[in-house]
């Protein structure tokens, strides 16, 4: 297994590698980057200090000088939209600023080397440096994360037991059009219904409707902290867990009556074993394999798709909302560090995910296996 390992680890550089470059091309050609945000924000202040200083006398300037200041301007406003009227020299050291004074080529491989060394340099508009921000708001997302995906697995695996025993019964078919219902549902759009019915909306104001604790936390006694904590995490985590149901309810359905209709299950039966003793004792063991082996990969992708326009409609500052509100701003650094930490953690997770496999069930063998 120490072997598969260290290959999978190997395997994760390249990946990681191609990923990073991917969107370090696609951001080049995003229009809007960082020197054009600071043009939209000072360019109105900008052109009455020129005019005010072309206005007046002074020195006189020769013909040259003017023609190359001319051709300067235009090659620094076709360079970026709203520029024209601006000092070059300033252009130049806001390039110098965000380092885009270098090419693409040099900025990325300095970009990977900093990366490797888990410096992610400053924000652009926060003056924070990158790795403060995602340390800050990564309590946040993980948390969101990992009650979604304990509470989709403690009602789906138990709901897909049943379903599975009373395959085809009244049971079976009426929960399987809610859970499909359910996920038909987008989790934001069912997150908006929450709020009208369970927050201060049109009818009842049980919950809070924005953070993640109350303003008077630091007053409060630890059982009540964990009491508020909990409070405002109810609506956020119901809203994520839902479109979950259906897959993993699904997965544990099929995955029992796959095993339930093999011989073995049969001769147990023969043998005169209770139902409970055969569906517990030797079909659970079986069946669940593919469904606890894959917690990591549930996690991350909860982490992923889940928790952007949670933390947006709830207010809660994690590491969604960062990357949105960086990548409003082309706040490169942020993007990039916040994708560099998705990524490393969906690879890690994924091998967790895959050596969880051989925990379950230690007839797996991963050093026969090429990766």
């Amino acid at each position: 297994m120490a072997a598969y390992i260290i290959r999978r680890l190997l395997l994760m550089i390249p990946t990681l590698f191609g990923i990073m470059l991917l969107n370090f091309i696609v951001l080049q050609f995003l229009p809007g980057g960082p020197v054009e945000q600071v043009i939209a924000q000072l360019t109105g202040t900008a052109v009455e200090a020129t005019s005010r200083v072309s206005g007046g006398g002074g020195a006189e300037v020769s013909r040259e000088q003017q023609m190359s200041n001319q051709g300067a301007d235009a090659a620094v406003s076709s360079k970026y939209r709203g520029a024209q009227g601006l000092d070059p020299e300033l252009i130049k050291d806001l390039e110098r600023q965000f380092g885009l004074d270098k090419p693409a080529h040099e900025r990325f491989a300095l970009l990977i080397w900093n990366y490797i060394q888990f410096d992610f340099g400053e924000s652009f508009f926060r003056d924070q440096p990158v790795i403060g921000l995602v340390v800050d708001k990564m309590p946040v997302s993980i948390s969101l994360g990992i009650w979604t995906t304990l509470l989709t697995y403690l009602i789906c695996i138990p709901l897909g037991i049943a379903k599975a025993v009373r395959d085809g019964s009244r049971f079976d078919i009426w929960t399987s059009t809610v859970i499909i219902v359910g996920y038909a549902i987008p989790g934001f759009l069912f997150a908006v219904l929450l709020i009208v019915l369970f927050a201060g909306g049109s009818f009842w104001d049980i919950f809070p409707l924005r953070g993640l604790t109350s303003e008077n936390w630091d007053d409060l006694s630890w059982p009540a902290r964990i009491a508020d904590y909990f409070w405002h995490m109810v609506l956020p985590i119901t809203a994520m867990a839902i479109g979950g149901f259906a897959t993993l309810t699904m997965l544990t359905k099929n995955s029992f009556l796959d095993e339930i209709n093999k011989h073995y299950v049969v001769t147990a039966r023969a043998k005169g074993l209770s139902e409970r003793r055969v569906l517990y004792g030797h079909v659970f063991r079986n069946a669940m394999l593919i469904v606890v082996a894959g917690f990591p990969s549930a996690f991350i992708g909860v982490l992923f798709t889940g928790s952007l326009l949670i933390e947006v409609i709830f207010s809660l500052d994690g590491l969604g909302l960062l990357g949105f509100e960086a990548a409003l701003n082309r706040d490169y650094p942020v993007v990039m560090g916040t994708l560099y930490v998705f990524t490393l953690m969906g690879l890690i997770l994924n091998l967790i995910g895959d050596l969880m496999y051989m925990i379950i069930d230690p007839r797996i063998d991963f050093e026969s296996r090429d990766v």
